[in-house]
């Protein structure tokens, strides 16, 4: 009897989904398909508690192997993560923690209107999740996954149940993962709870690779028993057949796959596949560099990697096809660049170093043992990164040679100094105090980093392999005109620049930064006086006036925001209060109106940047009838004529940065107690007079070697000013807010420079203490002796904990202590 065509037309849909699900790699299946779950099954994996002797017989984890012979190791597996389930009824099932109706997400998803979510009987053991067709007796299991400790869960998603109106439960396993759907959130968070507790208490897996590191371990001494390891494991040896499973354990469907920034990641199982892929091309590559610090990057941006990728080199180095050959001194060069990057953990450390003994025993005069002996060497000293190394430094790392670092020094040639991957800025440091003849200076130095935004100095613990990295990625997004980021050698701390030799280098240091500070309007002083003081650098530059003398442009030697000052600020209109008025004014600045106004707007830019060049030529006019007038002054004579202008500003010497003060409060908040012209001592009340009002309002926090001045920009007396004494504690509150508690006031600043404020007051405390006197009549000993924190002579302290967590720094002064500063009596 024919069917009707309605039911061929069912049977035909059903066969198209069945072959859609077969297709798609589906997780639904039926009770008699088992089997074939169970060999998708993570073969790799082994129960911590299996303690027996390991059979040295595994294989290559490819698709190569034998069906038969990977069924049966999967089905033996599986008998030990699982207790076989037969057909008993549901509801007799006594390993059953929780049991419940969901809806289970069929391939289409649930927004799409041709295929609905299914409805199943889910029970949950201790050892699997399992789903039925029915909760009645004998209903057929239709799919299990089982849990084990890689296992993952998903919280339910506000945002999925905005868009689908279920709450989602999301359970990863190795091959695939169950979206588990519910209408009420007490339901999904049960299921989600009860999930993680039995995946919470599964015994940790370890991979065949993991327990052969392990016997390997145990085995160094008998090379018999490693020969035998090492045959009977292809795992461990180079393979040019890809691999689809990860070496260690990575979570299935991990929950924190994406790295912060562009770059997007997949999860870290996948991505361990795809980074073996990469290692694989590295043989044919002509160029390796990029694909090498591609890599470097994947393991920055995921540390879980890091152990992965060293595992990966050092099978692919162990027992090439070809030892020495292009390929495989490709691997040991990127297995270079890791040593010099990331620490593995000690399990794997203790690997890698038996391989690099075992390499050099085996090619003792080989380039593999010498990039061995390198690797060793650098894993002593490596403790980690900020950037992954540059270009330059991944082409110096293959020849296994240094870096040469330029360093320039203002009113000095540049210095080329040779660098490694573990160098910090306090090494190169010191070593320019010492090639330069500064040991005996009292002041600080200190490396900075320069840029076209911002310069800044650079912590003595930081890498300088890491500076040269971000130059590198800066010099890419930098346009052609502006200058390119470099190191410069500078002060640091000013401690003492009265007795500073006008013949010495330190003073041609000293100079450069005083016009530094000019340039940049941190010397508050008169047009005049600025005029003056460019008259005097062009005589320290050409020596007497000539019209043939190179001449600079005017904002190397004039401050360019002078000549902004004099002209005229823009008229603002005020804003149109009617509504209907704002409307008519837009309608007509998008027609006829609006192109007149941009031609308006184009004619008076113009103006301004005719009045600017005006003032420009007029200036420049009058500094070179001032640089006709030292006519015979010799440089020297020049140089220290220009840094005694400068000094006669009361706050020479100090470093200042720019704050805004959000808040000025007095403990006790009674009135009065300040000095004339000082901060207010507490928000409420506050004096009309006071500069500081309820609005934020931006100062100079000067910081200086015997005290803290607070300024107002332009002004050349300091509105406050409190030696090292009268503060009790100081400190970041977060990470753009900085406090100073003085005696009975708290000043909080907002400030971007936090960290470089209390890194310079920790600097000037510490300068202090060393030169304190010592109070019994014993000779004191030596700093470098008495307290191995304190830096050497010329440097500034190492980096402080501030530079990692914004901490509260405080001190006390003592009793009977003199500061020596004016204000502090």
């Amino acid at each position: 009897m024919p069917f009707p065509g309605g039911l061929w037309w069912l049977l035909c849909c059903r066969q198209g989904f069945t072959l859609l699900r077969r297709d798609y790699g589906e997780a639904d299946r039926e009770a008699d398909g088992e089997a074939e779950e169970e060999e998708e099954a993570s073969f790799e994996l082994r129960a911590q508690g299996d303690q027996g002797s390991l059979e040295v017989s595994l294989s290559q984890p490819t698709r190569s192997s034998s069906g038969s012979e990977r069924s049966l190791l999967v089905a033996e597996e599986m008998r030990s993560l699982i207790v076989e389930k037969g057909p008993e009824p549901v509801e007799d099932d006594p390993d059953a923690l929780i049991k419940g109706w969901l809806q289970r997400e069929v391939r289409g998803g649930v927004k799409t209107p041709w295929i609905r979510p299914r409805k199943y009987w889910f029970v949950l053991t201790p050892d699997s999740l399992d789903y039925y067709s029915s909760n009645e007796k004998g209903a057929r299991r239709l799919g299990s996954l089982v849990l084990t400790s890689l296992c993952s869960v998903l919280w339910p998603d506000k945002q999925t149940y905005k868009e689908t109106g279920y709450w989602s439960v999301t359970v990863f396993g190795r091959k695939h993962c169950y979206r588990l759907y519910t209408e009420r959130l007490k339901e999904a968070v049960r299921w989600v709870c009860a999930v993680q507790k039995v995946i919470d208490s599964k015994a940790p897996v370890q991979t065949p690779t993991q327990l052969l590191m392990r016997d390997v371990e145990e085995h160094c001494g008998s090379p018999e028993v490693l020969e035998q390891i090492y045959r009977c494991n292809p795992i461990l040896r180079y393979t040019s057949s890809p691999l689809y499973a990860p070496l260690l354990p990575f979570p299935y469907g991990s929950l924190d796959q994406s790295a912060p920034g562009p770059r997007s990641y997949t999860t870290l199982r996948d991505e361990a596949v795809k980074l073996f892929n990469s290692l694989q091309q590295l043989e044919s590559e002509r160029d390796p560099v990029p694909l090498m610090q591609g890599v470097l990057q994947t393991c920055l941006d995921l540390p879980p990697l890091v152990d992965e990728i060293y595992c990966q080199l050092v099978k692919q180095t162990t027992e090439p096809p070809a030892p020495g050959g292009q390929g495989d001194l490709h691997y040991w060069q990127l297995l270079t660049c890791m040593s010099c990057t990331f620490l593995p953990s000690p399990p794997v450390l203790r690997f890698l170093r038996f391989h690099l003994d075992r390499t050099e025993s085996r090619f003792p005069t080989s380039e593999m043992a010498k990039y061995a002996c390198f690797i060793r060497e650098a894993l002593g000293k490596t403790k980690g990164r900020e950037c992954v190394p540059s270009l330059e430094e991944i082409l110096v790392l293959m020849r296994r040679q240094e870096m040469i670092c330029t360093v320039h020094c203002p009113g000095a040639p540049a210095c080329s100094v040779a660098i490694s991957s573990h160098t910090t800025a306090q090494e190169v440091a010191q070593e320019l105090v010492s090639r330069l003849g500064l040991s005996q200076s009292p002041n600080l130095f200190a490396l900075y980093e320069q840029s076209r935004r911002r310069e800044h100095p650079v912590g003595s613990a930081t890498l300088l392999a890491d500076v040269l990295t971000r130059f590198e990625n800066l010099a890419g997004e930098e346009r052609e005109q502006d200058p390119p980021c470099r190191l410069c050698f500078k002060h640091y701390g000013f401690l003492d620049t009265d007795n500073v030799p006008r013949e010495s280098l330190e003073f041609a240091l000293l100079f450069e930064q005083a016009h530094e500070m000019v340039l940049r309007g941190y010397v508050p002083t008169s047009e005049e006086t600025l005029q003056t003081l460019a008259a005097l650098r062009l005589q320290s530059l050409n020596s007497d006036f000539s019209t043939h003398a190179p001449f600079p442009r005017l904002e190397e030697l004039f401050p360019p925001h002078v000549l902004h000052a004099r002209l005229p600020a823009p008229r603002h209109r005020p804003p149109a209060k009617c509504r209907g008025a704002r409307l008519r004014a837009g309608l007509l600045a998008g027609g006829l109106w609006g192109q007149a106004l941009a031609k308006q707007r184009a004619e008076r830019d113009q103006r301004l940047r005719g009045r600017l060049r005006e003032e420009g030529a007029s200036t420049m006019a009058a500094i070179l009838e001032k640089w006709k007038l030292l006519q015979g002054m010799g440089r020297p004579e020049a140089m220290a004529a220009y840094v005694a202008l400068v000094r006669e500003w009361p706050g020479f010497g100090s470093t200042l940065f720019d704050v805004d003060v959000r808040a000025v409060r007095h403990r006790g908040c009674g009135i009065g107690g300040g000095s004339p012209g000082s901060l207010p001592l507490c928000d409420p009340p506050m004096s009309p007079q006071s500069p500081v009002g309820a609005a934020r309002q931006r100062l100079w926090l000067g910081i200086g070697a015997k005290a803290v001045s607070l300024y107002k920009p332009g002004e050349p007396e300091p509105l406050d000013s409190f030696c090292y004494g009268r503060i009790s504690s100081f400190g970041a509150s977060d990470s753009s807010t900085f406090h100073i508690s003085v005696e009975d006031r708290d000043l909080l600043f907002e400030t971007s420079q936090v960290e470089e404020i209390a890194q310079l007051l920790n600097t000037y405390l510490t300068s202090a203490a060393t030169r304190q006197p010592a109070l019994s009549p014993e000779p004191a000993p030596s700093p470098a002796a008495s307290d191995p924190s304190v830096p050497p002579r010329g440097l500034c302290p190492a980096a402080g904990p501030w530079q990692q967590q914004p901490p509260v720094g405080s001190f006390h002064s003592q009793p009977g202590a003199q500061c020596g500063h004016a204000g502090c009596s």
